[in-house]
């Protein structure tokens, strides 16, 4: 098994971009769960103060999953229809758009952003409007869609495994092409 992709399968880098990426996803899909169902309680305040470091974290990793996708341009496996290529780009966009949103509203909140102790965005007095009014608008209900489509993106992994006659694509991931 090779650091780079081939046709048969994902390779190492790809792998772990894309099982890192789904843990973040779905840290990032419990922390908003518990920010609707128990907010204001201690698993709440745990919980959330997370939420945007690990979304600055979600970006970078999305961009450097883009990055080495298209330097494997050629060698990955093959779509297997145009509807799964679709999908996946959806959920590339997806994955950029939201955080990108999310770290508009920040630095036009004028609050300070230190994910990881790092510095980010210094603070401001006041507001500008219009770089929040997006993410207020989108941010969420963009979640809950990507939250659709990895649904779907699962469940239609697992029903091409065991559907006769169509390729097991779990096995591309899974590192055993």
């Amino acid at each position: 098994m090779g650091i780079r992709d081939c046709k048969e399968c994902y390779g190492a880098v790809s792998r772990w971009l894309h099982w890192g990426m789904a843990l973040l996803i779905a840290w990032q899909f419990a922390t908003a769960s518990a920010r609707v169902l128990a907010k204001d309680s201690a698993l709440d305040q745990f919980m959330w103060a997370t939420h945007k470091p690990m979304g600055l974290l979600l970006l970078i990793l999305a961009l450097l999953r883009v990055a080495w996708l298209l330097s494997n341009a050629g060698r990955r496996p093959p779509s297997i229809s145009t509807p799964a290529r679709l999908g996946h780009l959806a959920m590339y966009a997806l994955v950029i758009a939201i955080p990108t949103l999310a770290l508009l509203r920040q630095y036009g909140s004028g609050r300070a952003f230190s994910p990881f102790g790092l510095s980010l965005m210094p603070g401001f007095e006041g507001k500008i409007e219009w770089l929040m009014a997006p993410a207020n608008l989108f941010h969420g209900w963009l979640g809950w869609l990507l939250l659709a489509l990895i649904v779907g993106h699962i469940v239609m992994a697992l029903l091409h495994g065991r559907r006769p006659g169509d390729e097991d694509v779990m096995r591309r991931m899974w590192g055993k092409g």
